[in-house]
């Protein structure tokens, strides 16, 4: 399993700050995210989706332990 975390306004649409999924493909784990909350269908493409501080790619394994961490854009420095 990884542990899925959600900010700001994708723990809104998501409904949770954070969740477990099985593991998987970075393409699979997104669409697992997409088809258990379907508010996130308009957030999530403008989120930077990191997984353990690193993007990975699509065809990228992410392993048992990972922590994901779903962020919206936001302004500020």
């Amino acid at each position: 399993m990884i542990r899925v975390r959600y900010f700001a306004a994708a723990a809104e649409a998501a409904g949770l700050d954070e969740e477990a999924l099985p593991s998987g493909t970075f393409a699979e784990v997104r669409a697992a995210i997409l088809a258990r909350h379907d508010a996130l269908q308009a957030v999530l493409p403008r989120c930077a989706l990191l997984a353990d501080g690193e993007r990975p790619a699509d065809d990228e394994h992410v392993a048992d332990g990972v922590t994901l961490d779903v962020l919206p854009p936001f302004a500020g420095g």
